[in-house]
């Protein structure tokens, strides 16, 4: 875990707001000077915890209407292996190694059913890859790749 103190903290809330706000703006804001919110800034960077400037796209508006949520048992030893692979997927959101009845849970984006089976039957062709379990997503109520910050 990092340590940051409470102005990293308002800067952090400022830029999950809006990451395009001047240092200007998040100074003014936090009342300190824009060379206070730069340096900060690059702080945060430098230790990894603000990994990229991104803007949150409404895929669905590009056509990827179809997001699917995949279970899949692997063979133990090949784990990471097909963790991996899977990642390298171009519409592959998040791979997750994680516990209980799945070994990997995959998040994924398509435009159509055909892609979506398609994706899912190369996933069970995997070499290791037991089974598989899909979910279609039938309605969104919260995705956020943000968190409210205590």
């Amino acid at each position: 875990m990092v340590k940051i103190d409470k102005l990293d903290l308002g800067i952090l809330r400022s830029l999950q707001e809006d990451a395009r706000k001047s240092l200007k703006e998040i100074a003014k804001e936090l009342g300190v000077v824009e060379g206070t919110v730069y340096n900060r800034i690059n702080k945060m960077i430098k230790i990894g915890l603000i990994k990229k400037f991104i803007p949150v796209v409404d895929y669905s508006k590009l056509g990827y209407d179809l997001t699917a949520i995949i279970g899949i048992v692997a063979e133990g030893g090949h784990l990471i292996e097909i963790e991996n692979e899977i990642a390298k997927y171009g519409n592959v959101m998040a791979v997750y190694d994680v516990t209980g009845e799945f070994d990997i849970i995959v998040v994924a984006r398509f435009k159509d059913r055909d892609s979506l089976n398609e994706f899912v039957k190369k996933i069970g062709a995997m070499n290791n890859v037991k089974r598989t379990y899909t979910m279609l997503v039938l309605n969104v109520i919260k995705e956020s790749y943000t968190m409210e910050l205590l």
